[in-house]
């Protein structure tokens, strides 16, 4: 932490640690403060939020999934030919 961040703090009183009683004063009237959205408006408001994605294209999607396929695959060999290596090692040095 720079001298600038404790010269803020100390302005703001975030310097001093907080007794506990004043941080649930302070969560109760956060917690009041707050209202409650209905199920429609919660709807809403994520509808209004679903349209302003950037939704890729068919293709993009399709190539998408095609490295991720590629990749798992070659993943997935590699670490059974690791397993197969270790073992067949671990045989031949304990059997």
């Amino acid at each position: 932490m720079n001298r600038q961040s404790k010269r803020m703090m100390a302005k703001s009183g975030m310097d001093k640690p907080r007794a506990a009683a004043e941080r649930r004063e302070a969560a109760t009237k956060i917690a009041k403060t707050r209202e409650r959205t209905g199920p429609r408006q919660y709807l809403r408001e994520v509808r209004g939020e679903m349209k302003k994605v950037a939704w890729p294209t068919r293709s993009e999607v399709q190539n998408s999934t095609t490295i991720v396929l590629v990749a798992v695959v070659f993943m997935a060999l590699l670490i059974a030919g690791y397993d197969f290596l270790s073992a067949k090692g671990a045989l031949w040095l304990f059997g």
